[in-house]
């Protein structure tokens, strides 16, 4: 499905009232250092947000810290590892004491594999679940009482895999399930007290992830097995979550071929399942031919 013709959609001009769509609201962002997370922390800056941005490298956090603050906003670098309730417990105390608020969590921390479970080693999956999953649930445990206070939003950058299988990505696949259920769930019971939920589920994106992701030995693979070239930018899907944040949705699917693929599999699974393998068969040799595109 990745290879439908989708026009490549260039970086528009911004509108001038995006300029102030979060000015001095507060956003903390997971997975801040690359990726999504990274283009959803420069997004929220341009839109007028004071910015907290946490992950596990320090270097990266502070050269985001200050590109952050060129946009005429404030930034607070928190080093996290999300796999630690302590961690988490940390960023939002550190974000309280600095800011006395938070408007909008972005659960984006996260990490793939590729390997079929019968060949993985177990610790792939746990360490899937410790990141994605409860990583999300320890950051919004903290947060959920300053988020009600100003009945503000919390985000969850789960995956199109949380809403259709991908094989050789059960651990990552069965982490955004989770995600999708653990968030679902938070929106219902707390739909009267005016707090926003919302679940994004990118499709393919460009970013470092699947050079991270770990193969059935708990190593990173180190290199892509897809053609990045033709996949959403992470600075697209940053303006879509923003954009999407503000109108307060509950739910983004995002890319053509993301949509398409969730309503294939919730209305024809077994055609769905064979598409799936066929495609996901051709990820070595795309990855060998760099200049496809």
């Amino acid at each position: 499905m990745e290879n439908l013709k989708v026009p490549l959609v260039k970086r528009f001009s911004r509108l001038p009232e995006e300029a102030v769509r979060f000015r001095e609201k507060v956003v903390v962002i997971t997975g801040a250092s690359s990726g999504i997370g990274r283009a959803c922390a420069l997004e929220f800056a341009e839109q007028g947000a004071h910015v907290v941005v946490a992950a596990r490298r320090e270097k990266e956090l502070l050269d985001l810290a200050d590109q952050i603050r060129q946009a005429g906003v404030e930034a607070l670098p928190v080093v996290t590892d999300v796999r630690r309730a302590e961690d988490c417990e940390r960023l939002i105390h550190q974000t309280l004491e600095k800011f006395g608020k938070i408007n909008v969590l972005i659960n984006n921390a996260g990490i793939s594999m590729r390997a079929t479970f019968e060949n993985t080693d177990l610790e792939v999956i746990k360490e899937l679940m410790d990141t994605n999953f409860y990583g999300a649930v320890y950051c919004t445990k903290f947060a959920l009482p300053h988020l009600l206070e100003q009945k503000g939003t919390v985000i969850g950058i789960s995956s199109i895999t949380g809403l259709a299988p991908l094989p050789g990505r059960t651990g990552y696949v069965a982490s955004k399930h989770a995600m999708d259920g653990f968030f679902n769930t938070l929106r219902l019971e707390n739909l009267e007290k005016g707090l926003n939920v919302m679940v994004v589920h990118p499709g393919f994106t460009s970013s470092e992830i699947r050079k991270r992701a770990l193969n059935e030995n708990n190593m990173p693979q180190e290199e892509s097995p897809r053609n990045e070239e033709k996949m959403m930018s992470s600075e697209r899907v940053a303006w879509y979550v923003a954009r999407a944040a503000y109108r307060r949705e509950r739910d983004l699917v995002l890319t053509p071929q993301g949509r398409i693929a969730v309503w294939l599999h919730k209305n024809f699974p077994g055609i769905t399942d064979r598409i799936l393998l066929y495609e996901m068969s051709k990820e070595n040799q795309e990855s060998a031919q760099p200049d496809a595109s």
